[in-house]
């Protein structure tokens, strides 16, 4: 029995590559399918497996070099603003006007916090400004009554408010900004109940406290950024990001840090709020709170957090923010008379561009791997081919004497 008869003979024959570079090119194509096919099976891994494959890919850390040049840029603009500043009126930057600055600065970066956060979640807020707004009506209304009775129902609708859009977001898997926005359009509707200004009740003077407020944003703003650099907490914050198709539900696990994430950027909101109505002498004017929403993800994405989510620096939102405080106290000096909305245009154009140079040259530098092999021949051989199989000969110029049937055991015997 011949083993060539249809009993040992494979059923299905597959053609030989004659492309030595075939072998690696199938190898490669399998490994996609079958990560495509895992990523796509609705009963396999959880999304935070697939996002760990999907950072996986690029095969290393990321670059911090971007973030902290463009620290050192932001950080060069606060200081050029504050130089401005002081030849204005060096009195600016001493107290009680230092106090001020300090207190206005504090209120921002409390909106710029709860937006970066957000961000780095995948459901980025953007009710951060109606937000804000109402808690400065329900200080202004309720201030004469004191803190507490002013501050906790603001704390208590908002913390309430972003629990139930977070569990919209994850049970119906819908786009956070979208949830978000429907969430901001409805407090517009309380904010704009007013039809005249609101003049503030409270006696409450945050001043007092200007540093210690200041000083807690700017510590939570680095430990924010320094935890978010690392990988384990990256991943973890960010299951809500698109991995492969974005309509695909992410699972309990992501419920943490969305709902998490909103309320937190809530929170702050609100004390934003609070600092805002109780540090000015004018009344609280009816309006949207859009224009701080724009300036909060603005400066957010200006200090160096991508849009996409995942990328973000250590110092650049306590720069950032430093920076746009300085120069909004030196355009009121100087009479610029420049609308918020526009502001918040130019800050948030400039975080789009930042945001393509941090997604260029943040990503990890690629791993030097083995070289692929080269069908090229090394030398000039006569006899040499790629396809050396099918066409190598024995033939040469010189022939050998020396075979093996050819001397008196030969068949010539």
């Amino acid at each position: 029995m011949a083993y060539d008869e249809a009993t040992y003979r494979r059923q299905t024959e597959e053609p030989t590559p004659t492309d030595p570079a075939a072998y690696r090119a199938n190898t490669l194509a399998a490994a996609e399918q079958r990560r495509r096919a895992e990523e796509l099976d609705g009963t396999g891994d959880t999304t935070a497996d697939v996002l760990r494959r999907a950072e996986a890919d690029e095969d290393g850390r990321d670059r911090l070099g971007i973030h902290l040049g463009w620290e050192v840029v932001l950080l060069v603009a606060a200081g050029a603003i504050g130089f401005l500043l002081w030849r204005l009126d060096a009195d600016s930057l001493q107290r009680p006007d230092l106090d001020t600055l300090l207190i206005t600065g504090a209120a921002i970066g409390l909106l710029t916090l709860g937006a970066g956060l957000t961000l780095r979640a995948g459901v980025p807020n953007l009710a951060l400004g109606p937000i804000a707004l109402a808690a400065s009506f329900q200080y202004a209304e309720q201030g004469d009554k004191g803190l507490f009775q002013s501050i906790v129902p603001a704390l208590v609708f908002a913390a309430a408010g972003a629990i139930v859009i977070g569990v919209v977001i994850v049970v119906l898997h819908v786009p956070g900004w979208a949830a978000t926005l429907a969430a901001g359009l409805g407090v517009i509707v309380f904010d704009q109940l007013r039809v005249a200004p609101v003049a503030v009740q409270g006696d409450y003077d945050p001043t007092d406290h200007a540093f210690f407020l200041f000083g807690g944003f700017a510590l939570l703003a680095v430990l924010g950024g320094a935890m978010g650099a690392a990988t384990p907490v990256r991943r973890w914050l960010g299951g809500m990001r698109p991995t492969g198709d974005p309509a695909r539900r992410r699972g309990p696990v992501v419920a943490l840090p969305v709902i998490g994430s909103l309320l937190l950027s809530s929170v702050f909101a609100v004390g934003a709020g609070i600092l805002f109505a109780a540090l000015s002498d004018n009344p609280v004017v009816p309006g949207t709170g859009l224009e701080w929403t724009g300036i909060a993800l603005g400066l957010a994405l200006l200090a160096g957090t991508s849009a996409y989510g995942r990328r973000g620096g250590i110092f650049g939102t306590l720069f950032a923010v430093a920076a746009l405080t300085l120069f909004l106290d030196y355009a009121a000096r100087r009479n610029f008379d420049i609308a918020l909305f526009a502001i918040a245009g130019c800050v948030f154009a400039g975080g789009l561009i930042v945001t393509r140079l941090v997604e260029t040259y943040g990503r990890p530098l690629p791993v030097a791997g083995p070289a692929d092999w080269n069908a090229a021949p090394a030398t000039s051989g006569a006899n040499w081919s790629p396809d050396l199989p099918e066409t190598w000969s024995t033939s040469t110029a010189n022939p050998r004497t020396d075979r093996w049937d050819a001397g008196p055991w030969g068949t010539s015997r």
